[in-house]
């Protein structure tokens, strides 16, 4: 396929009028004038690098926010909401794992998001079947300090060229520092090293993780739901890198174009930074190896295409209109829908949710609701925006 007729990013502010070949599910070229055939033609749009969720728990999308805090720590937090054998959380772990997985990529897919980091187990079945978009697999993980015990262990058989992703400094009170020298003693403090949320940490601490080389994944509204603050000027003078992260909707206020929102009001970076921070930053971080994050000749083809204002790529970050992973069309609005060959839009079926426009998705929508509505009742919510299958 060749897109053309639309505007390429290629940075946070820059464009250039490019077509774009995509074979194999890669960007095999990019050109002023491209020879081939078939055509996508997307006059009137901004092509843009699909976006990277660096934090999400995939299976907990379809859950209302639990535990509105203050809270002092995370660890408070968790004790108040487990209660699976109590409404609401007890309806909505009758909901298949599998479909709530299917839910969390399609609310990622929603946003323009075609990476995510799922911080939890990647075994499962339902992610090597036509998952809506690209879950990252190379990685080591362990959820805290405090519910890991194997912390260490799992540390140490992280290969060095692989992220090692934990939950970190969550916390208000004292025992969010402490976790930084325990990690740290541990000796699980390094280059792969990624500490998720990292609000108890100061300047110093940051200094730490800097001199480290480790990173930080940001969720503000994940934050202040639950601690009643967030990370402050201090992580982002600091040097480390920094990638943003939704979180899953038992603490975050949406999509990874929520958290945006929420991030520059939170912060006052600016949008070339925060649009750092779900591309080229969020794939260094995650040590992506395939050009996610970017669109480069030979990298992977994940792409979200959105209408075109006429601005730069970093103000221009709003639903797509057409989402590619790996080269295959994921999303497509109803107004391009009509560009694809027959034969490939019947894979698709209608989605809508709240406050976001209706799109057509590669994925069994129809099956998805029936069997969230089992558990659920009829009325569902997908990060909680209330979701529509048919338009």
């Amino acid at each position: 396929m060749i897109l053309s007729g639309a505007r390429v990013a290629l940075g946070p502010g820059e464009t250039a009028p490019l077509e774009i070949e995509i074979r194999g599910g890669r960007i095999r070229r990019l050109g002023r004038r491209l020879e081939g055939r078939p055509r996508l033609r997307l006059e009137g749009c901004l092509i843009l690098p699909g976006l990277i969720n660096a934090h999400d728990h995939l299976e907990f999308n379809l859950f209302p926010r639990l535990g509105r805090g203050p809270h002092p720590n995370a660890g408070a937090w968790a004790r108040v909401v487990h209660r699976p054998a109590e409404s609401p959380v007890r309806e909505h772990l009758r909901v298949p794992q599998s479909t709530r997985l299917v839910w969390g990529g399609l609310k990622n897919l929603l946003s323009g998001a075609t990476t995510v980091c799922h911080h939890n187990p990647t075994g499962a079945a339902v992610f090597r079947r036509r998952f809506p978009v690209r879950v990252v697999r190379r990685m080591g993980w362990a959820h805290s300090l405090e519910f890991s015990p194997d912390l260490a262990a799992r540390f140490r058989h992280t290969p060095a060229d692989q992220p090692f992703v934990v939950h970190l400094g969550e916390a208000v009170d004292g025992s969010g520092k402490r976790e930084l020298r325990v990690l740290q003693g541990m000796g699980a403090l390094a280059r792969r090293t990624v500490l998720v949320h990292a609000v108890a940490l100061d300047a110093a601490e940051f200094d730490r993780v800097r001199q480290a080389g480790a990173a930080v994944v940001w969720c503000p509204s994940s934050n202040l739901f639950t601690l009643g603050r967030t990370a402050g000027p201090e992580l982002f003078q600091s040097g480390v890198p920094v990638a943003l992260g939704t979180d899953s909707a038992l603490t975050g206020a949406g999509d990874l174009l929520d958290e945006l929102r929420v991030a520059r009001r939170a912060s006052g970076l600016s949008r070339e930074d925060l649009y750092r921070m779900v591309t080229i930053e969020a794939a260094r971080i995650l040590r992506l190896r395939h050009g996610e994050g970017a669109i480069t000749e030979g990298g992977v083809a994940d792409l979200a295409v959105v209408r075109d204002a006429g601005r730069a790529p970093a103000a221009s970050v709003r639903p797509p209109e057409l989402v590619l992973v790996g080269g295959r069309v994921k999303l497509v609005s109803e107004a391009l829908a009509g560009g694809l060959p027959g034969a490939l839009r019947r894979r698709f079926e209608p989605l809508q949710v709240a406050g976001r426009p209706g799109v057509l998705v590669d994925a069994d929508v129809s099956g998805l609701v029936r069997r969230a509505v089992r558990a659920l009742g009829p009325e569902i919510r997908l990060a909680g925006k209330r979701v529509r299958a048919c338009m």
